[in-house]
């Protein structure tokens, strides 16, 4: 049994201080999942709301962020945290108190642990971890090496003039928590204090997020870096940065090392123009090549306007009339799970029956549901895909010659006619109609028409003509990715420059096909010797507005 998971609270309720990292949502630790699930209330410093919430139940109280959200009130701080924790502890809460990095180096958390101990209140704490040491591994510094160097931390804001003699005078990696705008002023006092200017180091801002960005120069120059890379003066230098400094961070170690800025998509803005349902897996795997997903929807899913040609099937398929059912989409299977519960009925239903999935997604949708599909393509995942392994109808072995096909109002005919080309009946029954999305919000439109995405993911030629419709039609910067040769043509009719195209009519394919085209352009850039840049800092209207 986990000992920290068993807890009996009486009527004072319970506290668990708890490290949300630097910002990375997958950085949160197994037990800061566990405790956010059992909340009653959750009280987050703004800075973690987001990495923290997806984690809390529905209707979770969280009376921090709106306060926070009232613009008639001042923005919650310290005193207004402990207030919220201690009123919902008294009333036999379960009170998570979630702060940025790990608690144990949270000021105001110690202060608030002391006031739960003060009141008898039980409390726990779910370390976290550390910005100053989370945000280095990120950016690709070690702090130590097989040589055992000595490794010291500094927060610049608070240290006084001791503590900045004693590194000064020390030769140990030195991780400084400090700001943008304090950098040059933080590389300026350990000169004075005894470092040598030559010495190496890396300012990183934004560390552990898709939004991170770190430079690397010495003590000496680090001012003239942030000049040249025109990040100052700027309106946002204040937000927070950790600075390294020793030899652990020159640039040319950093420069292998740094293998989360050097994903093939790094920060890279991408739009999935599919149903939400649809485009979450995608989503995740683009995440993993560093890019942040939008996901977008162009097509909205609705019941069929007669359902009695659906209603006769699914009853067709309990009483034995067909032989095969065949599924094209996830939707599909969605809309037949539906009618299965409208009727009481589950995937036992399915017992004598051959299923088929016209790809991966639609199978692992079909495996969700209970039901192993009996026949996937072993090559293209698309229709054709299926009819090449699809077995012709024989009267000896299959005593049944009905194939029941579950399909979107707006569904091809390559099926269909294949299917009967050997030898089967088919119910070709509308089990879903598809229409045009409403449009995304202005500022989505104006993103996706000023260049504002980096890629866009089409992954049919009705998402390219729902996107055009209800959005516009993306910047020519914009890197135009699409799953296959009849998607790329309607992206051509419609004036725009097909970058990427997938080698198979996959949706996974297709990102790693993005993938490997942004780490092309990353390595020409490098080789170029130009500095890495995504497409749409590309812009030529961006680049006006460096200029000017």
């Amino acid at each position: 049994m986990n000992p920290t998971t068993d807890h009996s609270y009486g009527a004072h309720g319970h506290v668990t201080f708890l490290g949300a990292g630097p910002g990375d949502p997958g950085l949160l630790t197994l037990r800061a999942v566990e405790a956010l699930a059992q909340a009653d209330v959750l009280v987050a410093d703004p800075q973690v709301y987001d990495v923290v919430r997806a984690h809390v139940r529905a209707g979770v109280d969280t009376p921090l962020q709106t306060a926070g959200d009232d613009t008639s009130t001042a923005s919650a701080g310290a005193d207004d945290a402990v207030n919220l924790v201690m009123r919902a502890v008294r009333g036999g809460k379960r009170v998570v108190r979630a702060v940025a990095g790990d608690p144990g180096l949270d000021a105001d958390a110690a202060s608030e642990m002391l006031a739960c101990a003060s009141e008898g209140v039980t409390f726990e704490v779910v370390p976290g971890i550390a910005n100053a040491v989370g945000v280095p591994a990120y950016a690709g510094v070690p702090l130590r090496n097989g040589h055992g160097a000595d490794v010291r931390f500094l927060d610049a804001r608070t240290a006084d003039a001791q503590a900045w003699n004693e590194v000064g005078a020390s030769d140990a990696t030195l991780v400084v928590s400090t700001t943008l705008e304090a950098v040059a002023a933080t590389a300026a006092e350990l000169v004075t204090a005894g470092r040598k200017p030559d010495t190496p180091l890396t300012v990183t801002v934004d560390g552990t997020t898709t939004r991170q960005r770190t430079w690397t120069a010495t003590l000496g120059s680090i001012a003239q870096t942030l000049k040249a890379a025109k990040v100052l003066p700027a309106a946002n230098g204040s937000r927070p940065a950790i600075a390294v400094v020793g030899e652990l961070s020159a640039a040319a170690q950093r420069d292998r090392l740094a293998w989360f800025e050097s994903k093939p998509l790094f920060g890279w803005q991408v739009l999935v123009p599919r149903t939400k349902e649809q485009a979450a897996s995608l989503s995740d795997q683009l995440r993993s090549y560093g890019a942040v997903p939008s996901e977008v929807p162009t097509i909205a899913v609705e019941p069929p306007r007669t359902p009695q040609q659906m209603e006769r099937a699914v009853k067709g398929l309990v009483t034995g009339r067909y032989e095969w059912i065949a599924f094209t989409s996830v939707n599909a299977v969605k809309a037949v799970r539906e009618k299965f519960e409208e009727y009481g009925l589950d995937a036992r239903a399915f017992a004598g029956i051959k299923v088929a999935a016209v790809g991966e997604q639609t199978a692992k949708a079909l495996v969700e549901f209970g039901v192993k599909p009996d026949l996937v393509p072993s090559g293209e995942q698309s229709a054709a895909g299926l009819l090449e392994d699809w077995p012709p109808y024989d009267p000896v072995f299959d005593p049944i010659d009905r194939v029941f096909l579950p399909r979107a109002d707006i569904a091809t005919e390559t099926l269909v006619a294949g299917l009967i080309e050997l030898g089967w009946e088919v119910d070709d029954v509308t089990a879903y109609r598809t229409v045009r999305a409403s449009p995304p919000p202005a500022e989505t439109r104006e993103a996706i028409k000023g260049g504002g995405f980096d890629a866009v993911l089409f992954t049919s030629s009705s998402t390219v003509r729902n996107l055009v419709g209800i959005a516009g039609k993306p910047h020519n910067v914009t890197v135009i990715a699409c799953i296959g040769p009849a998607t790329a043509k309607t992206a051509e009719e419609h004036g725009l420059r097909v970058d990427v195209m997938a080698p198979e009519p996959s949706v996974h394919k297709l990102a790693e096909a993005l993938a490997e085209f942004g780490a092309r352009r990353r390595d020409a850039m490098i080789e170029a010797g130009e500095a890495v840049q995504r497409p749409s800092e590309k812009r030529p209207t961006r680049r006006r507005a460096r200029t000017s």
